[in-house]
């Protein structure tokens, strides 16, 4: 036990065997990749959105379930094949799940006001942005967090689990203001993971540029999610 907790003090000297430029650049790599797939996926939704795609795709029955599927899949191979992988491989999955996901987006566009969509993603770059610095240049070890966070998961998995059978209208407020908080606080965790991946794997370039893309996933993700609660919890659905 003593041995695990001299690992985990470890990890913070891990910034003084990293190169301060290569890490910078390996940073805003990840967060490149991270924009990449947020424009893919807000673009391709309000052009669906557009065109009046949405309607004709959502008509057809079992389309949220054959997203849903397909967004694991890509996820689960992504993540479980990435030391095997190429790097050309890793990317095109990224960009797959996020034009997956763009599909599901275009869902929110036809369901609420642009003006509201645009604000709500205004604020959630400011929360997302400064929990990303916080993250970056924290010195404690967020670690010690994962147990809360997972628990957090596990209870707005749960909810939206019964909320498919319950009516649970009168906590949505509290189910979003947790979903927040959670999604903030996995930003500031993800941004330190990659700090350490950055001086775990950098003899190692090829699995490197793996690892920022599936940094940028995770990152990707935290925004999406954080986006998504801010909506419900602050934004009404078209009329």
């Amino acid at each position: 036990m003593e041995e695990q907790w001299n690992q985990r003090e470890d990890r913070f000297a891990f910034e003084g065997q990293a190169d301060v430029a290569g890490l910078n650049r390996y940073l805003a790599h990840t967060f490149e990749w991270m924009f990449i797939g947020l424009l893919v996926t807000f673009f391709l939704g309000w052009q669906l959105e557009e065109l009046g795609i949405v309607y004709k795709l959502f008509a057809i029955p079992s389309m949220s379930t054959l997203l849903l599927v397909a967004e694991l899949i890509v996820v689960l191979v992504l993540a479980g094949r990435i030391h095997k992988q190429s790097v050309a491989v890793t990317r095109v999955l990224f960009v797959l799940y996020a034009v997956i996901n763009g599909v599901v987006f275009s869902y929110y566009f036809a369901l609420f006001r642009m003006t509201e969509l645009m604000l709500i993603f205004g604020l959630t770059a400011l929360f997302f942005g400064a929990f990303a610095l916080y993250g970056f240049v924290a010195k404690t070890d967020l670690c010690r967090l994962r147990p809360l966070l997972i628990g957090g998961l596990i209870f707005l998995v749960i909810a939206g689990v019964l909320s498919m059978f319950l009516n649970l209208s009168g906590m949505e407020r509290i189910i979003c203001m947790v979903g927040i908080v959670v999604f903030l606080c996995f930003t500031a965790y993800d941004t330190q993971k990659i700090k350490e991946n950055y001086v775990y794997y950098q003899q190692n370039p090829e699995m490197l540029k793996k690892a920022s893309i599936y940094s940028a996933l995770q990152l990707y993700l935290d925004f999406i999610n954080l986006f998504l609660y801010l909506l419900r919890f602050f934004a009404s659905k078209k009329d």
